[in-house]
């Protein structure tokens, strides 16, 4: 099984950046679909952004597509979102997940593992 470790989340002002990360430990993912999602209090978890495990294709949602940047270090087994031009509206629990099969749709929101998640507080 897969388990995943996030890191880089905190408060920053609008306007600003952040750098998320998360690593798997064990076994090299490099086919595996990666994403991220976030949960702001009171709302359903929603999809921000996802990568192929081939590397083909990526999907962002429209709310922060232009503004983050998702990629993958198969070779560290670590996935990565670069969040710049933060809105408060991006405040949030922001998780990542993978899957090891199955074809990447977008807006995909079915996922096998999921990390802790991290907190993302963006101030007005």
């Amino acid at each position: 099984q897969v388990q995943l470790v996030e890191s880089g989340g905190g408060l920053v002002q609008a306007g600003g950046s952040l750098r998320l990360s998360c690593a798997a430990s064990g076994r090299t993912f490099s086919s595996y679909h990666m994403g991220w999602l976030r949960q702001a209090p009171g709302k359903e978890r929603e999809f921000v952004a996802a990568i192929s495990g081939n590397g083909m294709s990526t999907y962002y949602a429209d709310s922060v597509k232009g503004r983050f940047t998702m990629s993958r270090d198969n070779a560290k087994n670590t996935m990565y979102l670069q969040m710049n031009s933060l809105k408060p509206e991006d405040t949030a629990v922001y998780y990542c997940a993978v899957r090891s099969g199955g074809v990447l749709r977008p807006r995909e929101t079915v996922w096998n593992y999921w990390g802790q998640g991290t907190q993302v507080t963006v101030s007005s």
